[in-house]
């Protein structure tokens, strides 16, 4: 069993930056990114394979959030700049210790079996 802590959430302004860390306990395969807005379902945001090889990125994050990992540490970060008010969401990790993102698409939360409490992210115009 995997725990997942994440940090680093807050309030900002449209145009702000902040960056999430996400602390795993033990071994994972992917790592990821996911958010949920109120009243809408949850949307994979980004993902990493362990050895850094791939990312993936939801569209409307594409050019503006990076994620960057530290394999030492177990950690994986999203820097997340030029924020907008629909960026606001609880934001979750997520892991697999297993190769299922890659069978069920690395955004798809099916593919992920640990999750985290979330952190808040609220962007104001």
């Amino acid at each position: 069993q995997v725990q997942l802590v994440e940090s680093g959430g807050g309030s900002v302004q449209a145009g702000g930056s902040l960056r999430l860390s996400c602390v795993a306990s033990g071994y994972t395969y992917f790592m990821a990114w996911f958010r949920q807005a109120p009243g809408k379902e949850r949307e994979g945001v980004a993902a990493m394979r362990r050895d850094g090889s791939t990312s993936y990125y939801v569209d409307s994050v594409k050019g503006r959030f990076t994620l960057s990992k530290d394999n030492g540490e177990n950690t994986l970060y999203l820097q997340m700049n030029s924020l907008k008010p629909e960026d606001t969401a609880m934001y979750y990790c997520a892991a697999d210790s297993l190769a299922r993102p890659l069978v069920f698409g690395a955004l798809a939360d099916r593919g992920y079996d640990y999750w985290g409490q979330g952190t808040q992210v609220t962007v104001s115009s």
